[in-house]
């Protein structure tokens, strides 16, 4: 469970297209700790149906719904425990 002293934020509005991965890739931080994120494409196509289905419709998809994304990321964040996160579908 994460207690109110591990609270992470996402001051860091880059994001990027990972065509390995086919994910969104940003980041976030708690202190001084950076962790990355990966929202996959699945998971982009069901909070925003209606995106292109390529590099540039899946970052408007991420912009667009940037606060949304944002709170599932903190919602899976555990402090310490690795440094990337996964988001897919069932996250939303």
């Amino acid at each position: 469970m994460i207690g109110a002293d591990h609270v992470i934020d996402f001051p860091n509005h880059s994001r990027s297209y990972d065509h390995t991965r086919r994910a969104v890739r940003f980041w976030g931080h708690d202190s001084a700790a950076e962790a990355s994120f990966y929202i996959d494409e699945e998971a982009l196509r069901r909070i925003e149906p209606d995106a292109r289905l390529d590099e540039w419709g899946f970052l408007e998809a991420f912009d667009s719904n940037r606060d949304l994304i944002c709170a599932a990321a903190a919602k899976v964040y555990v402090r310490g425990s690795r440094g990337s996160y996964d988001l897919v579908a069932a996250n939303f």
